[in-house]
């Protein structure tokens, strides 16, 4: 599938030339003069890599970039005229994979693109959570699930659960004993659009505990990670 790429940037023979080249290369691009519009754009559709500068006219890159990625894991490069080391270390910890500075070669520049793209393709599938069994057994526990039937048992006897319940608790299961971030929580159950109160995901996670409390599942499988998310384990040390 072609990948899409955003471009940002308020210099219009810019976007000109990384657009023409980018396409020239099989990819598909739109481009963006202000931040605003961009915004508006990526919360109907997701790129698979946002090219951003950092002096817009409206709305400072770096912030930007933090709401990218407060919100995904879409790889950032950012494209900009500030070349001081203080600059790039920012736009590094706000989270970008990488920073070019204007003027830049266009083969660099695209081979860095395929990098970006590669690495995350890479990153994507070795965190891609693993299949949805229909047993799982916990010590002395015994796991049913029906993810077709939305059915949960725990040794035999049935968890009502309702459906945001079920997607998280089947979410946390496909992820087992590894860390579920609390933001791909919230994305996966209630979707990239979410602007509600984060605290609905520990309501949730709450009354999964409440419901699956014999003997004690739900505090001693389920575990929140402290300012990172939730883990479902199937060992208890």
């Amino acid at each position: 599938m072609q990948k899409a790429i955003y471009i940002v940037d308020d210099e219009e023979n810019i976007l000109e030339i990384i657009s023409f080249n980018l396409e020239k290369n099989g990819y598909s691009t739109k481009s963006f003069t202000t931040g605003q519009s961009f915004i508006d754009s990526f919360n109907v559709s997701k790129p698979d890599l946002v090219i951003l500068d950092l002096m817009l006219p409206d709305i400072d890159g770096y912030d930007i970039c933090k709401f990218i990625k407060n919100k995904t894991d879409i790889p950032v490069i950012i494209l900009s005229a500030k070349g001081e080391e203080l600059d790039k270390v920012l736009g590094l910890e706000l989270g970008a994979d990488d920073y070019i500075v204007k003027p830049f070669g266009i083969r660099e520049f695209i081979a860095r693109v395929k990098n970006i793209l590669k690495r995350s393709e890479q990153t994507q599938k070795e965190a891609a959570p693993g299949p949805l069994k229909k047993e799982y057994i916990f010590e002395n526990l015994k796991l049913g699930i029906d993810e077709l039937k939305h059915e949960v048992t725990l040794d035999g006897i049935n968890v009502a659960l309702n459906p945001k319940e079920f997607q998280t608790l089947t979410t946390l299961l496909k992820n087992l004993n590894n860390l579920t971030p609390r933001n791909e929580l919230i994305r996966i159950v209630w979707g990239d659009d979410y602007y509600g109160d984060t605290r609905t995901l520990d309501v949730h996670i709450r009354r999964i505990r409440e419901k699956m409390s014999i003997k004690d599942f739900g505090l001693k499988y389920i575990k929140t990670i402290h300012g990172l998310g939730y883990k479902m384990t199937d060992r208890v040390f």
